[in-house]
């Protein structure tokens, strides 16, 4: 069984910064692919960031290019997300989740506030 858990959320102000983490338990040599996803009130979820295995680099929601970042440490064991220049808009509980092959993201974690104020 795969955990995931996010930290690392708080209320910041608007240009400030976070780095939120996703600490990942149990086996995971079968992930294909993690990402973190986002979600705010009244508004569905939507991915903000995906890095696979096979590549170099993570791929980018267009909203947050140039701003977020994100990185992993060896098999996965940790999962970053490193955000600057908040904006208002980028308040939402922030997710990761993974995925193996062939499969859709099914796996969760609880999730971690972000909220950035003016």
């Amino acid at each position: 069984q795969v955990q995931l858990a996010e930290s690392g959320g708080g209320s910041v102000q608007v240009g400030g910064s976070l780095r939120l983490t996703c600490t990942v338990s149990g086996r995971t040599n079968m992930i294909y692919a993690m990402a973190w996803f986002r979600q705010a009130p009244g508004k569905e979820r939507e991915l903000v960031a995906e890095l696979t295995w096979n590549s170099d680099a993570a791929v980018y929601q267009d909203s947050v290019k140039g701003r977020f970042t994100m990185s992993k440490e060896n098999a996965w064991k940790m999962v970053y997300l490193e955000m600057s220049s908040l904006k208002p808009e980028d308040s939402a509980v922030y997710y990761c989740g993974r995925r193996i092959a062939l499969g859709r993201y099914d796996v969760w974690g609880q999730g971690t506030q972000v909220t950035v104020f003016s």
